[in-house]
């Protein structure tokens, strides 16, 4: 009786041998004619997106006046607070220093919660209109006016933070 370990590579071979085909009887894969792109097609240009409704475009007024002001009262407020961070830099945790300049760094994160609120309500109203198919280039105007704002108090607010970690 035959092991069948031992047959095992022979038919291996054989099947393997059998899958070989000579060279050339393969079709080629290169592009053929009819799949080489001829001729060109004019695309209309889509029709311009109607505006926002009005009341939309009247609350980015609003919104941009709120985030002005909010940001004028951090600017306001900033300067203080800068004095007071750098009196506690080398303060120990849990000082009296120390913990004055994190008031001081909170009250400025309090001030910048407002302007996130207005710009929070821009990116609202931008995705409502943008769902709706409507123009948003109003809109993203002013957004971005707002989160500029919003950077330069998280920069504020970052720079006092890393001088009083302690």
């Amino acid at each position: 009786m035959v092991q069948v370990s031992r047959l095992f590579p022979v038919a291996a071979f054989v099947l393997l041998a059998a899958c070989a085909a000579p060279e050339g009887e393969y079709p080629s894969l290169a592009i053929r004619d009819v799949e080489r792109v001829s001729g060109s097609m004019e695309v209309e240009p889509a029709p311009p997106l109607p505006p926002p409704p009005a009341a939309s475009l009247a609350s980015l007024d609003d919104l941009a006046a709120s985030a002005l002001a909010a940001h004028q009262r951090f600017l306001a407020v900033e300067p203080e607070a800068r004095a007071i961070a750098n009196s506690a830099v080398g303060a120990s945790r849990g000082s009296e220093a120390w913990a004055r300049g994190q008031v001081a760094i909170a009250n400025l994160e309090a001030q910048r919660s407002q302007t996130m609120i207005a710009l929070a309500d821009l990116d609202r109203i931008f995705v409502d209109a943008a769902t709706s198919a409507q123009a948003t280039e109003s809109i993203a105007e002013v957004r971005d006016q707002v989160g500029a704002m919003v950077d330069q108090q998280d920069e504020v607010i970052q720079s006092l933070l890393a001088r009083v970690a302690g």
